[in-house]
C-alpha cells in the first residue's frame, strides 16, 4: 500500500497536469460564460433561464490528464523498480481524488448559483437541471464518475499505444467510429429514434451514473492486462 501511494505522490509530482490545469480551465470557461451570460442578460428578459455548458471543459481536459499521467510517468515508475501493478493502482487512485476534487468544485459552485438565482442573471453553469434532480450528492458523484470516465479512457488509448503502437492505436479508433456510424445507421433502418430518445429520457442521473461505472470497471480492467504487456 504505501508504494501504490508513493506512486500518487509520484503522479502528483507535476500538479499542473491534475490540479492547476483543470483549475486554470475551469476557471477560464467561468468567466467566458459569465461574460456570455452578461452579455446575453441585457437584452433577455429577466425570467429567462439561461444554461451553460462551460462546466464540460475540465471534464474533457481528462482525457489528455488520462494520456499523459501513463505516457510521462509510465517509463520513470519502471526505472525507479515499480511494479505494474502499484502504477497501475496509484494512477486510478489518483484520478480518483482529483475526479472527486474537481466534483466538490462543481457542487460548490452548483449551491453558489442556487443561493444568487444564477450569479444574479437567471444563468447556471453547474446547476444543470437534469443533474441536480435528485440532490446536491447524486450530482457531486455524477460529476466524479463522468471524469473518472474521461481518465480512464484517455489512459485506456494510452496502453494500446504503448503496447501495440500507433497503427494498432488508429485502427482501433477508426474501427470504433465505424462501430458507432454502424450503430447509427441501424438505429435509422429501424425507425427507433423516438424509443431510444425515450429510453435515455427515462434515465435518472443515478442510473446513468450506476451504467458509467460499469463502463469504468470494464475500461480499467482492459487497461490493466493491457499494461502488463507494454513496453515502457
Amino acid at each position: 500500500m504505501n508504494r501504490t501511494l508513493n506512486v500518487v505522490r509520484m503522479q502528483l509530482v507535476n500538479r499542473a497536469t491534475f490540479i492547476w490545469v483543470p483549475l486554470i480551465v475551469l476557471g477560464g470557461t467561468l468567466a467566458i460564460s459569465l461574460l456570455i451570460f452578461g452579455m446575453l442578460s441585457t437584452s433577455a428578459i429577466d425570467t429567462t433561464t439561461m444554461f451553460g455548458g462551460g462546466a464540460q471543459a475540465p471534464l474533457w481536459y481528462f482525457l489528455a490528464v488520462g494520456v499523459q499521467a501513463l505516457t510521462l510517468s509510465f517509463p520513470f515508475s519502471q526505472a525507479m523498480s515499480v511494479t505494474r501493478r502499484e502504477f497501475y493502482l496509484g494512477t486510478l487512485l489518483t484520478a480518483a481524488l482529483t475526479s472527486v476534487g474537481l466534483a466538490v468544485i462543481f457542487v460548490i459552485g452548483g449551491l453558489i448559483e442556487q443561493a444568487t438565482r444564477g450569479w444574479g442573471m437567471n444563468a447556471y453553469m453547474f446547476r444543470l437541471t437534469w443533474i441536480w434532480s435528485q440532490g446536491p450528492l447524486v450530482a457531486g458523484l455524477f460529476f466524479a464518475v463522468v471524469a473518472m470516465l474521461f481518465f480512464v479512457v484517455g489512459f485506456f488509448f494510452a496502453t494500446v499505444y504503448k503496447r501495440w503502437g500507433n497503427l494498432i492505436l488508429t485502427v482501433l479508433l477508426i474501427g470504433l467510429g465505424l462501430i458507432l456510424i454502424g450503430g447509427l445507421w441501424v438505429v435509422g433502418r429501424m425507425d427507433a429514434w423516438g424509443p431510444v430518445f425515450a429510453w435515455f429520457g427515462s434515465l435518472t442521473p443515478i442510473a446513468l451514473t450506476g451504467a458509467l461505472v460499469l463502463v469504468i470497471a470494464a475500461l480499467s480492467a482492459v487497461s490493466y492486462g493491457t499494461l502488463r504487456r507494454a513496453i515502457a
